[in-house]
């Protein structure tokens, strides 16, 4: 971890940072049970185990005070007619948000709180994307050959919750149909108040 100020690169076309600390990978194992298409997600497992994302990052206290920030990579690809995805979450402090800036590839963040409100914004570079308090994200790479590149912020006590998402995933879903990305409604998500009762 740094102890003074810093500074990094991001070259293109890959956007890797010059140095980082930290170098996660998510496979499609990580996300079973995710995808619409639990077939597709078998049919894909038995083949191999492919990559779907990466995040570079940087070691900070998780601390009030300090802003955690890294670089997404979010491969093409596809399961079954759903697009690559990151598994999604809602931040632990669920009081606190997140900043995005694409810098390569067109995609769609995906967006909801626990009320059950939702948003889906587009993802292209140079763009900005800034998610509010108490809602839920997830980014999806739309486009056909590329990945989905972005720099992302956020307050260093947020945490993540990744297992409210992995209870039911998002109340949108994003499809390709006739050859272009579309936003449809996840058959096995529940408002809460369905949850409540179930």
């Amino acid at each position: 971890m740094q102890d003074a100020p810093y500074t990094f690169e991001v070259p293109g076309p890959h956007f890797v940072p010059s140095h980082y600390d930290n170098h996660l990978e998510r496979r499609l194992s990580a996300l079973k049970g995710q995808f619409a298409d639990a077939a597709a997600v078998e049919a894909m497992l038995a083949q191999g185990d492919p990559l779907l994302y990466e995040v570079y990052d940087f070691e900070r206290p998780h601390v009030p005070g300090e802003l955690l920030h890294g670089i997404s990579i979010v491969h093409p690809g596809k399961v079954g007619a759903e697009y690559n995805m990151t598994k999604g979450h809602y931040h632990q402090v669920l009081e606190t948000s997140e900043v995005y800036y694409c810098l390569k590839g067109q995609g769609f963040m995906v967006m909801e709180t626990p009320e059950g409100e939702w948003a889906v914004e587009e993802l292209h570079p140079g763009r900005v994307l800034y998610v509010l308090p108490r809602w839920a994200h997830r980014t999806v790479n739309t486009s056909p050959n590329e990945d989905v590149i972005t720099l992302f912020i956020y307050p260093g006590h947020s945490g993540h919750d990744y297992g409210t998402i992995e209870q039911q995933g998002f109340r949108k879903l994003v499809l390709e149909e006739n050859g272009v990305p579309v936003i449809v409604d996840n058959p096995r998500w529940q408002s809460p108040a369905q949850r409540a009762n179930a």
